[in-house]
């Protein structure tokens, strides 16, 4: 049985797309560019905020400058109403009892910015002893670098082959991948079938239930 699990947060533990796509709009808008409908800012969520924004920004508009500004709106909109609309997917929270019962360890990685990951663990999951929530931080490189998840791993006080890495996106999968460890794709957030088969995790799954089998093996 593992003695860790490592969860992605957006699109995995929480469906936050339509939090995250009206935060990005407002700073479009703000600044007088075109909008985008939250499927489409789903398919922009990742590789963390910076990159969002410059996938959201148009053809042109990508600098850097442009993103910050973007940054400078999005981050505290978003800390207002980041709970807004944001829900655990089906059998999240049940599920994560299971595993804190069972004496599972539980860390979160997610390529969010700090202060956001806490705030939404706190709000959604207060029942939960997480090990270590990570989010993206100052002088850390996002996901897919293994980092974070040596991080979490190390305060977990586990070996890599005690670990399963659960996310929704080849990113995650590519994270994995570079940490050393088993991961398991699933299929009800930001990515297709396809992109995380092709990375070959352990498995791809349709349902919160389905974790179960690969925690024990």
């Amino acid at each position: 049985m593992k003695k860790l699990v490592i969860f992605d947060l957006d699109g995995t533990l929480l469906n936050t797309t339509l939090d995250i796509a009206a935060a990005t709009n407002y700073a479009l808008a703000t600044c007088g560019y075109p909008t985008h409908s939250p499927e489409k800012i789903k398919s922009f969520v990742g590789n963390g905020i910076n990159k969002l924004f410059e996938r959201a920004l148009p053809e042109g508009h990508k600098s850097m400058d442009e993103v910050l500004k973007i940054r400078s709106l999005f981050i505290p909109y978003y800390n207002e109403h980041g709970a807004d609309f944001t829900m655990p997917f089906d059998g999240i929270v049940d599920f994560l009892g299971i595993l804190q019962r069972m004496g599972v360890k539980i860390g979160v990685a997610s390529n969010k910015y700090q202060q956001a990951t806490l705030h939404l663990m706190e709000v959604f999951f207060p029942e939960i002893n997480f090990t270590a929530v990570f989010g993206q931080r100052d002088d850390v490189p996002t996901k897919p670098d293994p980092t974070i998840v040596f991080d979490i791993i190390n305060k977990a006080g586990v070996s890599k082959s005690d670990v399963l890495y659960v996310g929704d996106s080849g990113v995650d999968m590519q994270t994995a991948i570079n940490a050393g460890v088993q991961a398991v794709g699933v299929t009800w957030g930001c990515r297709t079938r396809d992109e995380l088969t092709s990375f070959n995790p352990l498995a791809v799954v349709d349902s919160v239930e389905e974790i179960l089998y690969y925690v024990m093996i």
